[in-house]
């Protein structure tokens, strides 16, 4: 198996993956029209990238069958181009949670103290203790979240810790797990926004998710708030954003933005540079040696479960299940052409395969499959399955929505 990792990457992740015995390409600069050109030149098994782009082109014109985000968001891959190709997605959710956790928190508190104008006026030779002297404080405020992952899991038990009160909207969280949380539930966006004195964003970036924090959210928020976004810039109308923080007396602390460079080095001369209520970060909520070094072993564990079992822990582009309509259960011993037997069967049935899972027993000598398709098989195809010798018995049963 050939890997290409096509961005910076931690040694000890490195290691992991030549302790495989795979093939590994370390080019970290490939960027582009270079990446491009060295997916057509090679036929590499595996792409591995961090922040690099991999568009569509380079997935057609390569014969990768694994993507890799060394992180949790995946929105610079081309995940249709991948799917339309059989190309597998996987990344690493939860990994860098308590890193970005530490930002966002820093943001918080940097925005409501705010430090970086101390810091600023003290190098000018200013002492200007009257003018920052009027912070709000934490304790006894309310902080709105947005999502309900494992970033803001991890804000919870930081929330707690300056004796905030929480509340938090996310579509899936029902009354029950917020009281199990421990927190509060807002029924909307609107309604987390009119409670919050600072609100925080930890969602991905879906097609539900992008421009969510419209208008009329910012609208809602109380004067004098603090928003903080370290999740994704294309979530939030920047444009609906600036105009609150003149009209409502916000406050800032971004760590993702419109228009932010691409890369470790670059040149920004946007909006956000010059305004005095806004605090931004270079895009580094998940970059702490603790953070990487845990992404770097998600990933070797994720080339190695791809490598030895074909399967793929994490997968992203994968609807499981969608198309099903009934499960084929085949108890049968474990030699080698007894599923080859049964797909031919089902394929000369036009019964398509949606997942299939074979499961070998303790001593290696008898095995289950349990095969989804997308409609039922006939009586026929079941008996002709029975047939081969080395099938014990075949079940039918229908997928319960």
């Amino acid at each position: 198996m050939k890997v290409l990792v096509a961005d910076k990457f931690e040694d000890s992740g490195l290691a992991g993956l030549r302790s495989l015995g795979v093939e590994i390409a370390y080019e970290p600069d490939l960027k582009d029209t270079t990446l491009a050109a060295r997916l057509a030149e090679e036929p590499f098994d595996v792409l591995i990238v961090r922040s690099t782009k991999v568009s569509a082109e380079m997935i057609e014109n390569s014969r990768l069958g694994l993507i890799v985000r060394a992180g949790a968001g995946y929105n610079t891959i081309d995940v249709g181009a991948a799917s339309a190709r059989g190309v597998l997605v996987a990344n690493c959710p939860g990994k860098n949670s308590q890193a970005v956790a530490e930002l966002a928190f820093g943001l918080l508190l940097a925005c409501d103290r705010k430090i970086a104008d101390n810091v600023a006026q003290l190098r000018e030779g200013k002492w200007n203790k009257a003018g920052f002297s009027k912070a709000r404080g934490l304790y006894g405020r309310t902080l709105g979240l947005i999502g309900m992952g494992n970033i803001s899991q991890e804000m919870i038990q930081r929330a707690r810790g300056f004796g905030m009160n929480v509340v938090a909207y996310s579509r899936w969280m029902s009354p029950e797990i917020a009281a199990a949380l421990g927190i509060g539930r807002a029924a909307n966006l609107i309604e987390l926004a009119q409670q919050s004195d600072f609100v925080s964003v930890h969602v991905s970036l879906t097609k539900e998710t992008r421009g969510m924090l419209d208008k009329k959210f910012f609208d809602a928020m109380r004067n004098g708030a603090v928003f903080i976004n370290t999740s994704r810039g294309e979530v939030v109308d920047q444009a609906a954003m600036l105009e609150a923080l003149d009209t409502k007396e916000l406050f800032a602390g971004l760590d993702v933005f419109e228009g932010e460079p691409e890369g470790g080095k670059g040149s920004y001369e946007g909006p956000l540079a010059n305004n005095p209520r806004i605090y931004a970060t270079h895009h580094i909520g998940a970059s702490t040696e603790q953070a990487q070094e845990a992404v770097a072993d998600e990933t070797v564990r994720i080339v190695r479960e791809y490598l030895l079992t074909g399967m793929v822990p994490n997968v992203v582009n994968v609807k499981r299940g969608e198309a099903a309509s009934h499960v084929l259960i085949v108890r049968h011993a474990d030699r080698v052409g007894v599923l080859a037997h049964v797909l031919e069967i089902l394929k000369g049935e036009g019964v398509s395969v949606q997942e299939m899972e074979n499961v070998i027993l303790g001593g290696a000598q008898a095995a289950i499959a349990q095969i989804s398709v997308d409609k039922e098989p006939s009586p026929a195809a079941t008996a002709a399955i029975k047939l081969n010798a080395n099938v014990f018995d075949v079940n039918v049963m229908a997928i319960q929505r």
